[in-house]
């Protein structure tokens, strides 16, 4: 059996943590040469390079990322160890670790996570945030547990995961104050030319709004397309147009956006999903959420007919 290094694993960790060797060696009370040696020793001992230099600094591969992601899991074991047999609280949280699609609303997302972090045993959440391929890609490699989109996985998606339907939500459209009172008279055919922030064409939202758009003849101006939901909320509260957001969240952005409601879409909704490697849902945590989901978050703010 080929055993693993940990002085040398301890030495990768430290160095990886503090950007270079320099600051590694004065933490570990090493010379720099020593240090230097132990790592070349672990990058042939395993095959594979672990860091590039960047300018002054060391940055990890990509194999140097994921050996950094077990080593850390390593020491941190065995700072609990030594904890417990000092008399100190043990017991490791489960890890739950989760990918949102950038086009997932944040304040959904908190509100969909939120009772992880409330159940009896105590969870670490871990949270990513990128495309939705590739945290399906992701997922698929087991690297996160649980992935929240506004869509189900597609076809074009060729990995074997699974769509759980959390709730559907009214959709709304929501503006500063001042904007809002301008358009809400009327509503919805005086929002003809008025100035809307959207998401990105290949998003659900977009489609969804568009075809809304359409069916009642109306025809914004679009001041503004964006990626992330979040940086869409910011230009709203400071007036710059009218956004479209789940109605479930409406008092979560009236607080913290400070944004008041022009109307509800009451035929357009929106989806939320929560995909699974696994078809049947066995993390504690992740039943948790799917199940407040289904019967709080988006309880009262299931699809309407037009």
């Amino acid at each position: 059996m080929e055993w693993l290094n940990y002085h040398h694993l301890l030495y990768f960790w430290v160095v990886a943590k503090t950007g270079s060797v320099t600051r590694a060696s004065q933490e570990l009370l090493l010379a720099q040469p020593t240090i230097s040696s132990q790592l070349r020793a672990l990058e042939e001992s395993l095959g594979e390079k672990l860091f590039v230099k960047v300018g002054r600094r060391l940055q990890l591969t990509e194999t140097g990322k994921l050996v950094y992601g077990y080593a850390d899991e390593i020491f941190s074991l065995g700072r609990e160890l030594t904890d417990v047999l000092k008399g100190r609280p043990g017991g490791r949280p489960a890890t739950l670790v989760v990918g949102i699609s950038d086009m997932v609303p944040k304040i959904v997302a908190y509100r969909i996570l939120e009772p992880a972090l409330k159940l009896p045993e105590p969870v670490h959440l871990v949270c990513h945030e990128d495309q939705p391929e590739k945290l399906l890609l992701n997922l698929a490699a087991h690297e996160l547990d649980l992935v929240l989109t506004d869509a189900p996985a597609h076809s074009g998606v060729k990995v074997r995961v699974f769509s759980h339907l959390l709730g559907s939500s009214d959709i709304a459209l929501f503006a500063a104050p001042a904007l809002a009172a301008r358009y809400r008279k009327d509503f919805p055919q005086k929002l003809d030319g008025a100035p809307f922030l959207m998401p990105m064409r290949d998003s659900a939202l977009r489609r969804t709004l568009e075809q809304w758009l359409d069916e009642h003849n109306i025809r914004p101006q679009i001041v503004g397309e964006f990626q992330d939901r979040a940086l869409l909320n910011v230009f709203g509260q400071a007036g710059a147009g009218i956004f479209a957001s789940p109605a479930a969240v409406e008092d979560e952005l009236n607080k913290y956006y400070r944004v008041t409601l022009v109307g509800r879409l009451k035929s357009a909704t929106e989806d939320f999903y929560a995909i699974s490697a696994e078809r049947k849902i066995k993390h504690p945590a992740v039943a948790a959420i799917s199940e407040s989901a289904r019967r709080s978050l988006f309880a009262s703010h299931n699809p309407q007919p037009a």
